[in-house]
């Protein structure tokens, strides 16, 4: 498990003091300067991988150095973030324990970096995590904080990706508005995301949270057409060299599974049409769709697919 006596901690070095003891550990020390911190949180906040395999992808491409991590000690309740058993090559059994890792990119020409964080959401002690988070920014002279999430909304996958998103810096926001990306509406419980984004704003940082929305109705993981979309916009907002054409092919597969396992349930099929042409209306009136309405109208599919099944399997027992 992370913590162990022959990985250093921050703790031992004095110009790292601020940040929580102990929980921190790091195995480089990256010179900055960095622009830019990129995180994103498995689980709630990442509806069908999407965000997770998005930041995966860049530290891929991109070839960046893990440096540091979090202990979880901390912060799981582990009977509810269960850690996973897993049997290696060489038929020992491991164990693996929610992972909070940081990676560090830098480019070539000596130009300003960037920080990747990869973490899954925690069940404990939220402040004192996100401290730990903002702390480590500070250190490496971030000015950016960048949050990716996904999550399942009633938006048909024969459209474009919506995004959706909001910046506390105004020009930022504007570059949001231009490109017709909105800002949510939502009040009411929240994640993890939401508490590091008043955490990064009480420290001093920029803060950009940027949602892809995946198709309520898919179960497919990971949505690589939302990874995609959300990877284009970072490429464009951080001048990121990043080739995406794997990733294009692999959005493309995803489309083309999609279509043909619709085209073989003439129910579902229904359904997404009836979706498009209320999802069309909504955009012609510039409204979004209600969320609440167009999930009352997958229920009531469901339910009308299992009466089907049922009238079936009465009738193949007759």
């Amino acid at each position: 498990m992370p913590g162990s006596d022959d990985i250093p901690r921050l703790s031992g070095a004095k110009s790292w003091v601020s940040l929580h003891m102990n929980d921190l550990i790091l195995h480089e020390t990256p010179q900055g300067p960095f622009e830019y911190l990129v995180v994103a949180f498995a689980g709630w906040a990442d509806a069908a991988e999407a965000a997770t395999t998005s930041i995966k992808y860049l530290n891929r491409k991109l070839k960046a150095a893990k440096f540091a991590e979090l202990d979880p000690e901390e912060y799981y309740d582990f009977t509810q973030t269960r850690p996973h058993t897993i049997r290696t090559k060489g038929g020992k059994r491991r164990v693996e324990w929610p992972a909070n890792d940081f990676y560090y990119w830098k480019p070539k020409d000596g130009g300003k970096g960037v920080v990747f964080y990869l973490g899954v959401e925690p069940n404990l002690k939220w402040r004192a995590f996100t401290s730990n988070i903002t702390g480590l920014a500070q250190q490496l002279g971030v000015k950016t904080v960048v949050h990716l999430g996904a999550l399942l909304d009633a938006v048909p996958h024969t459209r474009e990706v919506r995004l959706t998103g909001w910046s506390s810096h105004a020009e930022i926001q504007q570059d949001l508005d231009d490109a017709g990306i909105r800002s949510s509406t939502y009040s009411g419980p929240t994640g993890i995301s939401a508490v590091l984004m008043d955490a990064c704003i009480k420290a001093g940082f920029d803060y950009v949270s940027l949602w892809g929305h995946t198709s309520h109705y898919l179960q497919a993981a990971p949505n690589y057409r939302v990874a995609h979309t959300l990877i284009k916009f970072l490429m464009g907002f951080m001048d990121l060299p990043v080739d995406t054409n794997d990733l294009k092919a692999a959005s493309e597969t995803f489309n083309r599974e999609v279509a043909k396992a619709i085209a073989e349930d003439d129910q579902l099929g229904s359904y997404v049409d009836k979706l498009e042409g209320q999802y069309d209306e909504s955009l012609a009136a510039t409204e979004i769709p209600d969320p609440s309405e167009m999930v009352r109208d997958l229920e009531q599919f469901l339910r009308s697919e299992q009466r089907q099944r049922r009238r079936q399997s009465s009738n193949e027992g007759d």
